[in-house]
């Protein structure tokens, strides 16, 4: 089973940086308690444009992923987040290449 991913590009309103981090933590905590398939949830801020930002997970497998986004609270939930954006992209992805980690320096 391929290794599969949900990705979110979101561009925060000026001046709701914090808000939409807030609102992303609590959209991710749901998720956690109610999606067993999610693994681990991140949100990457972009140190040249702050107002940026990437969110991934990653799965047990696409159809989890389609099962969470056609549940009756995904939509409301995931509005509580977009509220906080001026703009914002989803997507899913499957792994292509894994090189491995790096081993630890020191």
């Amino acid at each position: 089973m391929a290794e599969t991913y949900t990705m979110g590009f979101w561009t925060a309103k000026p001046g709701e940086e914090d808000a939409l981090i807030a609102a992303w933590r609590e959209f991710a905590e749901w998720m956690k308690e109610t999606q067993p398939s999610v693994r681990e949830l991140r949100l990457a801020r972009d140190l040249k444009e702050p107002e940026k930002f990437i969110s991934f997970a990653d799965w047990d497998g696409i159809e989890a992923i389609h099962a969470w986004k056609s549940s009756p609270e995904f939509k409301e939930r995931i509005g509580r987040v977009k509220r906080h954006t001026d703009d914002f992209t989803a997507a899913e992805a499957e792994l292509t290449v894994n090189v491995g980690a790096a081993a630890p320096v020191g």
